[in-house]
């Protein structure tokens, strides 16, 4: 089978080139933590647990859970802190004391605290003005330092949040060397653009060398992958993701997503395997009995299936002309449909695979009679090296054949 080459991407990454390729973006994944704010998805401890080898496995670098939400999650954070993964643990908590407490009676050496520091989130939830947000937040990240720990401090609602307050908080935060910062999109308002200003903003006040920037983003139109990359090329270094993009309304960018794009796009050095990438998915989706939609990018089951005629025929000669990478790579697999758009070289491959004569008249009366049904899709076939190489030394010269 022909191998997908970097050169025909050749012109694609001239166009995509900028001076944050090749940079180092890492991955925090929030499948146990945002990913259960999903509406119908709730793990056991056994399913956590294994999620986060799963994830540390594929090659994450933090994995994020809440130890505060009942005992069953205190339970599962104690747990998976004590397995020895390569990928940090953040224990994530809201920003008081005795929050921070529980995430240190778990072990943990990272703990991620988040604070609503927008108008809306002061007045509508915390109930609080901004000086209060101010002292109060401060003294919860003195406190996890004074403990000797590793820390994150996520600005929700910072999308929402008045420019100077939120620049004031993170120089606060950067003073006290707190580790990472997350500036999230919480309610998915932003564009691309919008979010690349908000982050260039925060990075171009603080000093980078002390605190790295995290950005969460919310996809409510549909924009969070977008915009959670516009963050990284700004200055921010982590992107957050859930695997199949679960989260709170409708979730945060896709492990999937983010992983292939920062590998095959960005150039960015990483050890992901995405060949575990179809597993990961199938395994979350096992747990939580929502499938898999067809049509969801890398790991769904149309994302390699080819329907039309010339497609077919394009694809057979060489899988670049429509795949930017080999669908194994990815842990899925190719198919192709036969039906009413498969046109003649369609006709002919379906013809050969039967065994049948494959000269052009047949093909053509094939290809018309599916047509002529109207019957949409009639079979689909997974391609592999066996049925690929029967198709192309079978096929009559004038229609598939390779020359």
């Amino acid at each position: 089978m022909t191998l997908i080459s970097e050169d025909v991407n050749y012109y694609a990454h001239q166009y995509n080139s900028s001076d944050r390729d090749k940079k180092i973006i890492t991955i925090l994944d929030s499948t146990l933590r945002e990913g259960e704010q999903h509406p119908g998805i709730s793990f056991t401890t056994k399913q956590r647990i294994q999620i986060a080898w799963m994830l540390d496995s594929f090659g994450v670098d933090q994995i994020e859970i809440s130890p505060v939400i009942s005992g069953d999650h205190l339970l599962s954070t104690k747990t998976i802190i004590k397995q020895g993964l390569r990928a940090d643990i953040l224990a994530h908590v809201r920003a008081t004391k005795s929050d921070v407490d529980v995430a240190i009676s778990c072990g943990a050496t990272w703990i991620a605290t988040y604070m609503g520091i927008s108008d809306v989130h002061l007045s509508a939830k915390l109930k609080i003005t901004r000086e209060e947000a101010k002292i109060r937040a401060l003294e919860v990240a003195d406190y996890i330092k004074a403990h000797g720990l590793k820390a994150r401090f996520t600005m929700e609602d910072a999308s929402r949040t008045e420019p100077e307050f939120l620049t004031e908080m993170c120089r606060e935060m950067n003073a006290r060397g707190i580790e990472r910062i997350s500036i999230p999109d919480t309610v998915g308002i932003m564009r691309p653009r919008g979010m690349f200003n908000l982050v260039k903003m925060v990075y171009e006040a603080i000093d980078p060398s002390r605190t790295s920037l995290d950005v969460h983003c919310h996809n409510d139109i549909g924009l969070a992958l977008a915009n959670g990359l516009a963050g990284c090329e700004a200055g921010a270094n982590q992107i957050h993701t859930t695997i199949d993009g679960f989260g709170e309304r409708t979730g945060i960018p896709s492990l999937a997503e983010v992983a292939v794009a920062l590998t095959l796009i960005y150039k960015s050095t990483n050890r992901l395997k995405l060949y575990m990438l179809k597993d990961l998915s199938k395994t979350v989706s096992q747990y939580t009995n929502l499938g898999i939609p067809e049509s969801r990018p890398i790991v769904g089951d149309s994302a390699y299936k080819h329907k039309a005629g010339t497609h077919l025929a394009a694809i057979l000669r060489n899988p670049s002309a429509y795949e930017i990478l080999e669908p194994k790579t990815v842990g899925n697999r190719r198919k192709i449909v036969f039906g009413e758009l498969a046109g003649k070289n369609g006709a002919a491959y379906l013809l050969s695979l039967l065994g049948l004569q494959t000269d052009e008249h047949e093909a053509e009366t094939l290809a018309r009679g599916m047509k002529d049904l109207r019957m949409g899709d009639i079979l689909e076939l997974y391609l592999d090296d066996r049925l690929e190489r029967k198709i192309l030394n079978d096929a009559s010269p004038g229609i598939g054949r390779k020359k």
